[in-house]
C-alpha cells in the first residue's frame, strides 16, 4: 500500500502570490505616516500590532486592515484625520480586489497529483478573501477538499487527515511556511514538505528542521513534489 495516500496544500505564496501584497501596502502605510516615523519605525510598529491583533481578527487581509488603522493612530497620537483613515480602507479593499496570480508549476502539479492522490487545500485567513482567490485561481476543480481554518497546528491537521484521508500518518502537507504547514503537519504524524517563497511574513518563521531529519523535506519549486511524493511511496 502507498505510504501517502493523501495530500495536503497551502494556498497563500505556496499555490499564488500572497506576501507581496502585503508588503507592498505596509510600504504604501509608510509612505503615508512618513512625517510622523520613520519608515523602519513604522513597519516595526505595525508589525506589534499585528501580532497582538492575531488572536482578536485572525489572519487575512480585513485583519491587517484594522492594525494599519491602529498604527496610523498609535504614530499620530490618535490625531489621523479621516482623509488618512480613508486612505487605510482603500488600501485593504484594492488587495481584496487584486487579481489571483498562480505561481509557476501550481496548476501542471495539481493535475499530475489529482486522481493518484485526495488533494486537500488547507488554508487560513478569511472565508470570503480565500474562497474568492481560490475561484480567482482556476485550481479549485484539483481538490477533493477545502478546509479554511483559523490557525493551523497539530491537531488541525489530525482532524482533517483523518476526515478526509487515512489519517495524519499517511498525508504530506506542502507548504511555504515551516511554522504554520510544516512543523505542525509532522507533529501531528504526517510529513510536512518545505517549499520556500522568497517572501515569507515574519511571523511565520521557524527554524528548519535539520537535513535528514523524520519525514521532513524541502524542494525548490513545486515540479519537485510529484518525484518526491512518489519517492516516498
Amino acid at each position: 500500500m502507498s505510504r501517502i495516500t493523501t495530500i495536503g496544500f497551502d494556498a497563500d505564496d505556496t499555490l499564488w502570490e500572497n506576501e507581496r501584497f502585503f508588503r507592498n501596502s505596509e510600504a504604501h502605510l509608510a509612505d503615508l505616516l512618513a512625517d510622523h516615523l520613520p519608515v523602519a519605525a513604522t513597519t516595526e510598529r505595525l508589525y506589534q500590532i499585528e501580532a497582538r491583533n492575531l488572536a482578536v481578527y485572525g489572519y487575512g487581509i480585513k485583519g491587517f486592515t484594522l492594525s494599519m488603522i491602529e498604527t496610523a493612530l498609535e504614530v499620530t497620537g490618535g490625531r489621523a484625520d479621516p482623509a488618512l483613515i480613508a486612505r487605510i480602507l482603500q488600501i485593504g479593499r484594492d488587495m481584496l480586489a487584486h487579481p489571483v496570480d498562480t505561481l509557476p508549476d501550481a496548476g501542471q502539479v495539481l493535475e499530475m497529483l489529482a486522481g493518484r492522490y485526495r488533494l486537500v487545500l488547507i488554508t487560513k485567513g478569511d472565508l470570503f478573501d480565500q474562497e474568492r482567490k481560490l475561484a480567482a485561481s482556476g485550481l479549485g476543480d484539483h481538490f477533493d477538499a477545502v478546509e479554511i481554518v483559523a490557525d493551523k497546528r497539530p491537531d488541525t491537521y489530525a482532524r482533517i487527515f483523518t476526515r478526509h484521508g487515512d489519517g495524519p500518518e499517511r498525508a504530506a502537507m506542502v507548504g511555504n511556511s515551516l511554522k504554520s504547514d510544516v512543523l505542525p503537519a509532522i507533529a501531528a504524524g504526517g510529513w510536512g514538505v518545505f517549499v520556500p517563497h522568497a517572501l515569507t511574513w515574519s511571523h511565520e518563521h521557524a527554524e528548519e528542521p535539520e537535513p535528514g531529519a523524520e519525514r521532513f523535506a524541502r524542494i525548490d519549486r513545486l515540479a519537485d513534489l510529484p518525484p518526491l511524493i512518489g519517492a516516498i511511496g
